[in-house]
């Protein structure tokens, strides 16, 4: 399993029925997230659903996942 894997699956078991797609490395990331949930939030909801997935793996001196560049949501 790659570590894009590991951020796409952290969000899809976080966020039930989405579907992410996960791009970079180096520690900087582009997110992109699609669920039907995120219908009638604000844009900060949104980011904050995906970022709250991925927190654990933000942690740290050494965080393997330093950098979300882009996050990017659409509803289903």
């Amino acid at each position: 399993m790659t570590f894009t894997d590991t951020i796409k699956a952290a969000i899809e078991d976080k966020v039930p029925g989405a579907v992410a797609t996960v791009a970079g490395g180096g520690g900087h990331f582009t997110i992109e997230v699609v669920w039907s949930g995120f219908e009638g939030k604000s844009t900060l909801e949104k980011q904050r659903l995906v970022l709250g997935a991925v927190a654990h793996l933000m942690q740290g001196e050494n965080a393997p996942l330093h950098a979300v560049d882009s996050i990017v949501t659409r509803t289903a």
